[in-house]
């Protein structure tokens, strides 16, 4: 009686067990149907903040091809970012025998090489911990927002009949500004990755294209290039038809890509 009844026990237990493995075949299976939808949620939240962070370092183009634009054609016919143009300018300048012209190419590049080496010891080297917009970004971002005010407000006081000096001290604040900028996005340590000077950007997007690679691999690329055309466009006929705004147009970019970070991505470094 005793082996009759143990009998039906066992196989009761071997059919509990068994229902209990198919739920924990179900539970799986669930959690299988469900990890495909966080990953695309995922994925989603990430394109989307590398989208916001490419905008703005196209924001910051546009501030790149403004300041060289109005520099160039309103503060002594030198660049603020475009220092190999520069040092083609001091070669003119050389054989020209033009020591104004030379006077100022230098201190646009003495004060860019300043301002590089500024951003530099502010960003650091790139780390695997680095958020999508490092707070030393931000720093740099900050110091180079307060440059950009300084020079608006010298522009709106000295007028469209500034002095040379001032021009000169313009020139090398906004030289300064985008050194800083410049090394700053070194800190995404992204190969190639830069806001100012853009022909080893062209040249790759050229090359790649030639190869057959698809357009939207050099995407990023190319919208940072167009940016640069865009400010240098919109600097020029601003510094030519609207004078008193001209300056204003790079404080907007640089608060623009200082400010929206933190609004998104507010108490994250």
């Amino acid at each position: 009686m005793e082996c009759g009844v143990s009998r039906p026990a066992s196989a009761r237990g071997a059919a509990s067990q068994g229902a209990a493995s198919q739920g924990a075949a179900s539970q799986g299976a669930a959690s299988q149907g469900a990890r495909p939808g966080r990953l695309s949620a995922a994925q989603t939240h990430e394109d989307s903040t590398r989208w916001v962070r490419q905008l703005l370092i196209v924001l910051l183009a546009v501030n790149s091809g403004a300041i060289d634009a109005i520099g160039f054609i309103a503060l002594g016919g030198a660049f603020s970012s475009v220092m190999t143009g520069n040092m083609v300018l001091i070669g003119i300048s050389a054989a020209e025998a033009n020591g104004a012209l030379a006077i100022t190419v230098l201190l646009s590049l003495v004060c860019f090489m300043c301002g590089c080496a500024a951003g530099a010891r502010i960003v650091g080297k790139p780390k695997p911990t680095d958020s999508i917009w490092p707070t030393e970004i931000r720093r740099v971002l900050a110091v180079e927002l307060a440059l950009v005010v300084a020079v608006l407000i010298v522009w709106l006081i000295s007028g469209p009949d500034r002095s040379n000096g001032v021009k000169l001290a313009m020139l090398g604040a906004n030289a300064l500004a985008l050194g800083l900028q410049s090394s700053g996005m070194q800190k995404f340590g992204v190969s190639g990755l830069s806001t100012t000077y853009l022909t080893g950007t062209l040249t790759t997007v050229v090359s790649r294209l030639v190869l057959r690679e698809p357009v939207r691999e050099v995407g990023h690329s190319i919208t940072i290039l167009l940016g640069l055309i865009v400010g240098a466009g919109t600097g020029a006929l601003l510094a030519f038809h609207a004078n008193s705004f001209a300056a204003l147009l790079p404080v907007v970019m640089v608060a623009a890509a200082t400010i929206t970070p933190l609004l998104i991505w507010k108490g994250k470094s």
